[in-house]
């Protein structure tokens, strides 16, 4: 499995419920793409308060690599990521993307 994680500095203008229609967007991908396990989106809830800014993210869970190069091929998740590039504090910039492989422990 693949964790795809993408974490976002929102710029100040732009609200959370414009936010919400990005991740809503990117969820709706699920049902149109074969390999994706489970998709969560949200705001920073962390104790810590360490985000350094990103407050906002999502994770895609991907039954294996070729799962994700067919999400980042598809035209509805182009259209969602620069939306998000755009509501991200200087642009690509503002975005950060860390895919996990996950694997079983012995």
């Amino acid at each position: 499995m693949i964790r795809h994680i993408v974490l976002m500095r929102a710029r100040e203008d732009v609200t959370e419920a414009h936010i919400a229609t990005i991740f809503a967007d990117l969820a709706a991908i699920r049902e149109k793409l074969p390999g994706i396990l489970s998709i969560h989106t949200g705001r920073s809830e962390s104790p810590e308060k360490i985000e350094r800014g990103y407050m906002h993210g999502f994770s895609v869970d991907f039954t294996d690599w070729d799962a994700l190069a067919a999400y980042q091929a598809h035209p509805d998740h182009k259209r969602a990521g620069a939306a998000l590039v755009a509501a991200s504090e200087g642009g690509l910039d503002g975005i950060l993307v860390f895919d996990l492989p996950i694997k079983d422990l012995p």
